[in-house]
């Protein structure tokens, strides 16, 4: 059986709504998952800066098997967890909730699927600093 779908020849490969590069965002969501090597949490993120990429959400995986517990501290110290929680080794998904930081971001193909890839982390603080970079960047251009 054959259809006819308009279109479709036009189509090309998706594009990402948010292009790699450094964002500042706020928690939104936090969600366990359970997988029995490799354990994550999904995190929901809104983008505050760029403002021309506020109304975009960006999604994004951190594991929490013992291999890459140090990305997900690394992502608790810089978007400011409280230190109380993290010391006595709990993670409170409300608590994650509203934290702001800097989150810097890359898109990966794999297998034919593109997967965003959670790349770095700064303190909300540092924001100007990354800012200030990248307008000299393109200044320079």
């Amino acid at each position: 059986m054959r259809r006819q779908i308009p279109g479709l020849s036009s189509s090309g490969p998706c594009q990402p709504e948010v292009p790699d590069g450094e964002y500042l965002v706020r928690v939104a969501r936090a969600r366990y998952r359970f997988d029995k090597n490799k354990p994550f949490y999904t995190l929901y993120f809104e983008v505050l800066e760029p403002v021309s990429l506020k109304q975009h959400a960006i999604i994004g995986r951190l594991y929490c098997h013992v291999k890459a517990l140090w990305k997900l501290s690394w992502f608790l110290h810089d978007f400011g967890y409280d230190p109380d929680l993290l010391g006595s080794d709990e993670l409170d998904e409300q608590a994650l909730v509203g934290l702001i930081g800097v989150v810097k971001v890359s898109h990966q193909n794999i297998n034919g699927r593109m997967l965003l890839r959670l790349d770095a982390f700064a303190p909300a603080e540092r924001w100007s600093l990354f800012r200030g970079s990248a307008h000299r960047d393109a200044e320079v251009a």
